[in-house]
């Protein structure tokens, strides 16, 4: 009954992540990027100035958190192990042309991030708490005047914030320690689940508090571990980028462990896994976008969209860098012991295992904190804000019980609600890009008069 259930949903899943979605979601990138007139290019130093320097000013605007901790929260529900095993997975699979994709996806997801945030802003409402609550299911029912399709953006954040934003998360941590340490799952699970209850009980101000130093910490370790390799292995770095440009468009022939790939499946590889990494057009960012102190919706915008810059462009490129690197990528290894072997490949005595080792528990454990925001949002505007520590104490119980099961069923039930989260968000994007143009022309105007 089990193999019968996990066989469906993985026929849904496939079906709903398969090339239609993914045409939708680049498209919408395109699109958008044309409209805004490529500003996540010509804007991007100006957007990391206003993420990395904090002002007065912003203080005394209305919200419930900073700029940088807006994007911190964002950014720990983003970098986690999609950075690590998803980018494995799409080069094991896809081939080192899946690398060219992923960046393909990025720069046209920074687009598509910009866009939530300015809606997230515009749209968000203060709720009974005090505290600021917007996202998808804010901007679709209020800007396009559709309430039922906010609400199934809702229902399906909901549920899959308590997949691939707990328990699945947990799981990964759990299995990770025991592989690497021999230490039981369900000790894991109660450590972790402490952990996060000390954090998310005490609402977005507490997990922003701990994601401005958690986040940027995690992403240090991981990217200076990743650049010493690449500098020991300097001269190599010429033949690693004409492998990329190459097998983006040529077909991959099979050679050791891996099975060979055409052009159209190192594209699909590239694709579907960048937006797996970085959540461009998933409409979950934004939920987090909306509780930043800010004077208008661009400015938040513009901050918003180095999220899916630092997401892909920087963590994933380290990782796929790496990999391609070591040789290892059509070795037939997979998934985060590809990764463990290729950073193992240069550190002596297991101390590459142990930064993917301990990243990947950052990783895991700073996904679980944003998600549980993501959640709380979502059943918030199902249920009013009366079910909100309800739902905080259930998820703490879920991040201990996902440590030591069989998460199959889990899995793909994430994953298609992940998929399913972007058609109504998307169809809120295109609906509402008139908003965004105005929003954005509006401050750009002001700012240069």
């Amino acid at each position: 009954m089990e193999d019968q259930i996990l066989k469906i949903l993985t026929d849904v899943r496939d079906f709903i992540w398969g090339l239609p979605l993914i045409i939708i979601l680049v498209g919408t990138g395109i699109f958008l990027t044309i409209l805004l007139r490529g500003l996540q290019v010509r804007g991007l130093f100006y957007s990391l100035k206003l993420a990395l320097f904090k002002r007065k000013e912003d203080d005394e605007q209305e919200g419930d958190i900073s700029h940088f901790q807006a994007l911190m929260t964002a950014l720990a529900a983003t970098v986690g192990t999609g950075n690590i095993v998803g980018v494995s997975l799409a080069i094991s699979l896809g081939g080192p042309g899946a690398l060219f994709w992923m960046w393909i996806t990025g720069i046209f997801g920074m687009a598509t991030k910009y866009a939530e945030a300015v809606l997230a802003i515009k749209y968000r409402e203060v709720d009974e708490f005090g505290t600021m609550s917007g996202g998808p299911m804010y901007y679709i029912s209020k800007g396009l005047g559709w309430k039922w399709l906010g609400t199934l953006f809702a229902i399906f954040a909901f549920i899959a914030a308590f997949g691939i934003g707990n328990m699945v998360q947990s799981n990964s941590v759990a299995d990770g320690v025991n592989a690497s340490l021999g230490i039981p799952n369900w000790i894991t699970g109660i450590i972790l689940a402490i952990f996060t209850a000390l954090v998310v009980l005490g609402g977005i101000k507490s997990i922003a508090r701990v994601t401005q130093v958690l986040v940027p910490i995690m992403i240090i370790i991981y990217i200076t571990g990743a650049l010493v390799i690449l500098f020991i292995k300097i001269s190599v770095i010429p033949q690693i980028f004409t492998l990329i440009f190459k097998h983006a468009f040529t077909s991959t022939a099979a050679t050791g462990g891996f099975l060979g790939a055409t052009v159209m499946h190192t594209m699909r590889m590239g694709v579907s896994k960048g937006v797996f990494s970085n959540e461009s057009g998933l409409g979950s960012a934004p939920i987090a976008a909306a509780a930043a102190k800010t004077p208008n919706p661009v400015k938040q915008a513009l901050v918003s969209m180095t999220q899916t810059f630092i997401d892909t462009l920087v963590v994933c490129t380290m990782t796929g860098l790496v990999l391609i690197s070591s040789g290892l990528w059509n070795s037939g290894f997979k998934g985060a012991e590809l990764t463990a072997l290729a950073f193992d490949k240069v550190f002596p005595l297991g101390i590459g295992e142990f930064i993917v080792t301990i990243t990947l528990i950052f990783f895991a454990y700073s996904t679980i904190l944003g998600w549980c925001y993501y959640g709380e949002k979502s059943i918030e505007y199902l249920f009013k804000e009366r079910a909100v520590k309800a739902y905080r104490v259930i998820f703490v119980i879920f991040v201990a019980i996902g440590t030591f099961l069989k998460l199959e069923i889990v899995w793909r039930l994430s994953d298609i609600m992940n998929g399913l989260m972007a058609f109504p968000n998307l169809i809120g994007l295109i609906g509402l890009s008139s908003i965004i143009a105005l929003e954005t022309n509006k401050y750009f105007y002001k700012k240069h008069s």
